[in-house]
């Protein structure tokens, strides 16, 4: 049996594991959560960030699903409302600070803030092999900024409880530091991005300009940058140190106030954002972000996530 076709077994059989533990029903000493319990999803009129909403649903949450357009936002919802799921909808632009203000003034207003936090909302130009870096400020402001933005504008608004509230952000495995396909080579740039203790919101931030200015000034492709979708991998790659960043701030919070942050990757998945060309469906994608937003009993921070299972950064 060749790599590849070991690799799909192998893919296959964890997929039918985390069917048969999907169909195992919450028991009650794990069910921390109610239709109280407030879930905003961004990016949640297709895909993955509309499974994720119907997976909430389902587990009996009420869940804020947010879309940049209006009408297939309101469309997405009224698709799970009329399944008989509680689903509401408000437009939300992660690019728009004042729609990002509007929106949290609507929820503190209706809900009163909300439980947990899925930063879903996502671009990536780049079909199949192409690896262009037209767009590449559009990747980062949406996928890396927005990301930042919306969890700023909530974690102020996300309720205390004994069970934490739950950030999960939407990555990729593409963006690994040190992964065998597409590592970022600038040796520098992984240091900075893989030491927690000297990592900063600013230092993030620099990394993320300085690839900017080289696609600026077209010297990205000798910059050390990972080879593969370069600009939605390195929009990830500050994703995921963001992530760490913030579940290290958040941790010092008292019992009753905790915030867990952690991200994962859904894998390649049938979606508007792969042309449709992946390999597994939305479902399967959304699961492990909904598994590990409801994660019961256990202060998981700052971690990564594909199939249920930790991976390295």
């Amino acid at each position: 049996m060749g790599r590849k076709e070991r690799g799909n077994e192998l893919r296959e059989k964890r997929m039918q594991e985390i069917s048969l533990t999907r169909t195992i029903p919450y028991s009650d000493h794990q069910r921390w959560w109610s239709t109280e319990t407030i879930a905003v999803v961004t990016g949640g009129n297709r895909g993955i960030g509309f499974e994720v909403s119907r997976q909430f649903a389902m587990h009996g949450m009420t869940v804020i699903l947010t879309s940049r357009d209006v009408c297939v936002g309101l469309e997405a919802a009224k698709v799970l409302q009329e399944g008989g799921l509680n689903v509401a909808f408000h437009q939300l632009d992660v690019l728009d600070a004042l729609s990002i203000k509007q929106f949290a003034d609507w929820l503190l207003q209706n809900y009163g803030g909300l439980d947990i936090l899925i930063n879903n909302a996502g671009v990536n130009f780049n079909l199949g092999s192409s690896n262009s870096v037209e767009y590449a400020q559009m990747v980062i402001a949406t996928n890396y900024y927005g990301t930042k933005n919306m969890t700023q504008a909530m974690v102020p608004l996300m309720k205390p409880s004994s069970a934490g509230a739950r950030i999960v952000n939407v990555s990729s495995r593409l963006a690994k530091l040190n992964g065998r396909r597409n590592r970022v080579e600038n040796v520098a740039f992984r240091e900075l991005l893989g030491n927690l203790d000297t990592l900063t919101e600013e230092v993030i931030d620099r990394i993320v300009s300085t690839f900017l200015e080289q696609v600026e000034d077209g010297s990205w492709e000798t910059g050390g940058w990972p080879q593969l979708s370069t600009d939605y991998s390195v929009s990830k790659l500050a994703v995921n140190a963001y992530t760490r960043l913030m579940a290290k701030i958040l941790g010092d919070r008292p019992e009753g106030h905790k915030i867990y942050v952690n991200c994962y990757c859904p894998g390649w998945v049938k979606t508007a954002m792969t042309g449709f060309a992946g390999n597994i469906s939305a479902e399967e994608g959304a699961d492990t972000g909904v598994w590990l937003a409801l994660l019961p009993d256990q202060a998981v921070t700052g971690k990564f996530f594909a199939e249920r299972r930790e991976i390295s950064f």
